[in-house]
């Protein structure tokens, strides 16, 4: 049995399932495509998370879009977080290429293109489905992580929340939790404390900094009215296919705190809405963080163990999280053993650096007798990996360096008006691009406030007219007896008079 022969055997035998699989290409061996020793991922081991690594320029935003492609064929939708603005060719149809032709020869597979069914998001002004999620909905505790305040300021968020709660006051953006920070220090300061405890101006003004810094990285336009239901990430067209869902971020990539804010606000309400999925064989749904390193940029203590954890719990819910970025080493380590796929494209070692992260990037994969892990991962050519996945038992399945398949949709961007063709297609934005103000904390305290100063201000002017008139009644009664003294005085006065013009007449009879 020669060598190719033998490896031929090895993979097939590696990479053999009963189940449902997408197939990612053929296995090469020292330079050469092996037709037909096929790499395979079952479905079933699709929310055991993965990784697509490599240098710029060596294929990794087409590897996702092979994967994508096949799993919405699989029925399965899935969720593209489109931070260089490339992938929303995924809705039309490849042009096709000679070169695609020759690739897909060698690896035995039939090229066919394909558009597939895409609805396009949108997290700030970007045209496209809008995605918004209330305060509420975040809930003190990973609102503070998201803010990475104290544990003495998590508090008061927590003691804020329960005052909402308390009072019926809903907190649906962030004017609204300004407003009760406000408030809690200011007109409603005896109010709380006498039910909540002391609630200090200090830290209460610290908060409020945060959360000016958040909104300044454009998070006012993502708070609010109406949120966003992740069941429409679930959707299925009229054809089976899973509707994959492109979030477009081009323009928040210089605020890492946004994106970091919106990704993890999307788990914790796709952990906390969907059902435990058992054993179903198939993710229920697989998202895709390309430039992966912005989600841990900048990410507090905090915020670390927080998506660490929902890494963790989140594939009981059929959810598959994959993070596509240059370097293995971008992903902390307690992500990156969670990871059951990962996809290696080329590494470049220009420097001491590089090397180092080479090295380590080859320990991360299974030893094999065909390859020299630490050389090959320099040596790939662009469309080609090193690809360790798991098999319907869990176990990793043999290294593979492969020879990726092609993507049957475009490998470009839509044009300015097949993209409006397709928004205007869209049956989610009329339920989503309607900005609702509801009446909620602000205005509801606003009100309170008003009334309260109105009331303040009867009683003051209630106050002010019972002193006049207190005064009033007393000027009446020094007039009554002055009027009194007076009519006495004139009494008096008037028979002096009368008595001195008696004695006049008197005296003038005696003459």
């Amino acid at each position: 049995m020669n060598d190719n022969q033998a490896f031929f055997d090895h993979i097939n035998e590696g990479y053999k399932t009963k189940g449902d699989f997408i197939t990612m290409g053929a296995a090469m061996l020292n330079g050469e495509t092996i037709t037909n020793a096929h790499v395979k991922v079952p479905l079933k081991t699709l929310n055991r998370h993965g990784l697509i690594a490599g240098a710029t320029g060596t294929g990794k935003t087409k590897t996702l879009q092979v994967i994508a492609e096949n799993l919405s064929e699989k029925g399965i939708p899935v969720l593209l977080m489109d931070i260089k603005g490339d992938l929303s060719g995924i809705a039309a149809a490849s042009p096709g290429h000679p070169k695609i032709d020759e690739r897909h020869e060698k690896i035995g597979i039939p090229f066919e293109a394909k558009d597939f069914p895409v609805e396009i998001l949108s997290l700030s002004e970007q045209e496209g489905v809008r995605l918004r999620a209330t305060v509420s909905e975040f809930g003190p505790v990973l609102l503070s992580r998201i803010l990475d305040v104290t544990e003495t300021q998590a508090g008061i968020i927590s003691i804020i929340f329960k005052y909402c709660d308390d009072n019926k006051l809903p907190l649906l953006d962030l004017k609204d939790l300004k407003k009760v920070l406000q408030f809690a220090t200011q007109e409603g300061k005896k109010e709380l404390e006498k039910d909540y405890g002391r609630i200090s101006t200090a830290s209460t003004g610290s908060i409020l900094r945060k959360i000016v810094e958040l909104e300044q990285q454009g998070a006012d336009l993502f708070f609010g009215e109406r949120s966003f239901d992740v069941q429409d990430l679930c959707r299925i067209d009229e054809n089976g296919r899973g509707v994959i869902n492109i979030i477009r971020l081009t323009d928040i990539q210089d605020k890492p705190k946004l994106f970091s804010t919106f990704m993890l606000s999307l788990l914790a309400e796709i952990y906390g809405t969907f059902p435990e999925q058992g054993d179903s064989g198939r993710p229920e749904l697989v998202i895709f963080l390309d430039e992966a390193h912005l989600i841990f940029k900048q990410a507090s203590n905090a915020l670390m163990d927080q998506i660490e954890s929902i890494v963790k719990l989140i594939r009981s819910k059929g959810v598959g999280l994959y993070f596509v970025t240059q370097n293995p080493t971008d992903v902390p380590d307690g992500v990156l053993g969670q990871l059951g796929l990962k996809v290696q494209h080329a590494l470049r070692a220009f420097t001491a650096k590089d090397r180092k992260a080479i090295k380590l990037t080859a320990e991360n994969y299974p030893i094999s007798e065909y390859y020299d892990t630490k050389e090959i991962l320099t040596s790939l050519g662009i469309g080609e990996a090193l690809i360790s996945a798991l098999d319907e038992k869990g176990r990793p399945t043999p290294l593979a360096a492969t020879m990726l398949r092609a993507p049957m949709s475009r490998m470009d961007i839509l044009t300015p008006d097949e993209l409006k063709n397709l928004l205007n297609k869209s049956k989610l934005s009329s339920k989503y691009n309607e900005k609702i103000d509801e009446e909620s904390a602000y205005e509801l305290l606003n009100e309170k406030i008003e009334k309260a100063q109105a009331e303040e201000a009867k009683a003051v002017a209630k106050k002010e007219r019972e002193k006049l008139k207190k005064s009033s009644s007393s000027y009446r009664s020094r007039s009554r007896r002055t009027s009194t003294t007076e009519k006495a005085v004139i009494k008096v006065l008037t028979s002096a008079t009368f008595i001195r013009g008696a004695l006049g007449v008197l005296n003038k009879l005696l003459k």
